[in-house]
């Protein structure tokens, strides 16, 4: 079944706002952790490298989102 044009520019404004959600979430996940490596670095280098924590466990959950991104865009634009 052939799409309308309509429908073929809806689905990749839709692939594009999956696309910027990603992007934004890489943004915050790297401005965030680089500061909490900052804080470290300036307040507590002899301590344990605390900032791992948030960069594995939000780590994994932008992997998952970055995953599944593509799948939803890859879904959208082979239709």
């Amino acid at each position: 079944m052939a799409l309308n044009r309509k429908a073929a520019t809806d689905m990749h404004k839709d692939a594009n706002a999956v696309r910027w959600g990603v992007r934004i979430h890489l943004i915050c996940y790297l401005a965030a952790n680089l500061i909490q490596v900052l804080v470290w670095w300036l307040f507590t280098p002899d301590l344990h490298f605390w900032p791992i924590w948030s960069i594995v466990g939000w780590g994994a959950g932008l992997a998952i989102h970055i995953w599944a991104a593509r799948t939803t865009t890859r879904r959208l634009l082979d239709t």
